[in-house]
């Protein structure tokens, strides 16, 4: 039987990530999302739930708040861009805490935690290039449509506070999401300039030590991320 899994998580993108990471695990199923405890409270009463992904600071109800008024819990797994609930997390007895953005490693970890408490052997987990952590695409949460954006396509996303903006070739998304979680679902060639910026580094055209250039666009090279991203451009990596 496989291990059925519940994401509940107020951000689309973030709830993308993580079934991407689980679906590396051929013996795990997502078998429902929500984006909302309250939602999140009626799935666990329609399915049989044995892992749990938890995000903590949601509308109306927490991840926290939702975690204590449930009597019989599955094993559970938070997800958060907050550390300073980490202790409180504990004390509900919680299977491990991921910060955001979740990498696989990280993800794997947690997972083999899991996989210990219900002596099980760890599963060999080698990315192929058909899975969806590797994939040629995401889709992003724009007034309530999820719009299908390819990672070929992509210029370079903006931060604007708690949303993110995405620029192709032809259009541009804004959607709900901080610039540090995108960064976690997007593949290796995009590099982050600014604490504002991410660049696709397959569309460069030019740079300098204060900017890149893609195309007309100019895209300023923050002083924090200066040395790692000229590294990567002069050293011809991706």
């Amino acid at each position: 039987m496989p291990i059925k899994c519940l994401i509940i998580d107020d951000e689309p993108l973030a709830i993308e990530l993580v079934r991407q990471h689980v679906s590396h695990f051929p013996d795990m199923e997502v078998v429902a999302t929500a984006e909302n405890a309250l939602e999140g409270f009626d799935l666990l009463n329609k399915h049989q739930i044995d892992l749990l992904f938890l995000d903590i600071q949601m509308p109306k109800l927490t991840g926290l708040q939702f975690l204590k008024a449930l009597t019989n819990p599955p094993q559970v797994i938070l997800t958060t861009a907050y550390r300073e609930y980490a202790l409180e997390s504990y004390d509900l007895e919680v299977l491990d805490y991921l910060l955001k953005p979740i990498s696989f490693e990280r993800f794997l970890k947690a997972i083999n935690k899991y996989y210990k408490l219900q002596d099980k052997p760890t599963n060999p987990v080698t990315p192929a290039p058909s899975s969806p952590l590797v994939n040629d695409h995401i889709y992003v949460n724009v007034n309530k449509k999820h719009h299908k954006v390819l990672f070929q396509d992509m210029l370079y996303a903006e931060s604007l506070k708690d949303y993110v903006r995405i620029h192709t070739q032809d259009d541009s998304y804004t959607t709900k999401f901080k610039i540090s979680d995108f960064m976690g679902l997007l593949p290796s060639h995009f590099i982050r300039v600014h604490r504002s910026y991410v660049v696709n580094t397959q569309k460069i055209t030019a740079f300098t030590g204060l900017d890149v250039e893609i195309d007309s666009t100019e895209i300023p090279i923050g002083a924090s991320y200066k040395e790692d991203v000229l590294a990567s451009l002069k050293g011809g990596r991706e």
